[in-house]
């Protein structure tokens, strides 16, 4: 399930507060976005809300921000999610557009590959509006290496759903069906093998192709500086037609 994320605006109309109310939490240092827009706008993920809920309630009790910083330095805010405020590091999200111009493809393709479920978004705003982490870059250009080495975007989601299900299982320490878990690691193993072969072909056919190249632009560099030396040196016709009378 996608985390909703909300600009500054969403956040004070949940919250009830104002925007100078948000600005004290966050000079402050008890509260901050959970990330930055590619336009540099500051985005808060959904357990901001739940955050800044209890600061209200702190406050309504007559803690003031030094004493909640304090509280939040020693305790964590009650029923606080891991977002603790502007001291840790926000991250970088991009949208649609930005990430599709820093990998080099469309918005609809990258659109194509969220549909396929090849990728998903980080988090996603009340207007519509999808957030992917900058760390996307980096995935989607190895989408584009995949297609290169002759994957379809079939093979790519299957491959992108062997990774999911490795990240999912490296979290898990319940006991669960072990032999269904082997078998899926397997199916993985495979995977990379079969990737590695290719990769090892494709890294062959380059070499050769480098080396062919590098040959044949040696060849017709000569060949070109040839005709052209034969191209000056060839007389020239009369180009200034005298006038003749009809």
């Amino acid at each position: 399930m996608k985390k909703a994320v909300f600009a500054r605006d969403e956040l004070c109309r949940r919250l009830g507060i104002d925007g100078r109310t948000l600005d004290e939490w966050q000079d402050g240092r008890i509260f901050g976005p959970s990330g930055v827009g590619d336009d540099r706008t500051p985005l808060y993920a959904e357990s901001a809300v739940a955050d800044g809920e209890q600061i209200k309630r702190l406050q309504e009790l007559g803690y003031g921000t030094r004493e909640i910083r304090k509280i939040i330095r020693k305790i964590g805010l009650p029923r606080s999610s891991t977002h603790k405020g502007a001291s840790d590091k926000a991250r970088n999200f991009l949208t649609v557009g930005a990430l599709a111009e820093k990998v080099g493809v469309s918005a609809r393709t990258i659109k194509h590959w969220e549909d396929m479920g090849i990728i998903a978004p980080n988090m996603r705003s009340e207007g519509g509006f999808r957030y992917y982490g900058d760390s996307y870059v980096y995935l989607c250009n190895l989408v584009r290496d995949l297609q290169l080495f002759g994957y379809s975007l079939t093979d790519i989601k299957m491959i992108s759903d062997l990774f999911r299900y490795y990240l999912a299982l490296r979290q898990d320490t319940g006991p669960g069906a072990a032999a269904e878990k082997v078998a899926r690691l397997d199916t993985m193993l495979r995977e990379i093998e079969r990737l590695s072969r290719k990769m090892s072909l494709l890294k062959a056919g380059i070499r050769r192709w480098e080396d062919l190249l590098k040959k044949k632009r040696k060849e017709v560099a000569a060949l070109r500086l040839g005709m052209q030396k034969k191209a000056n040196s060839a007389p020239q016709g009369d180009n200034h037609a005298q006038d003749r009378p009809d």
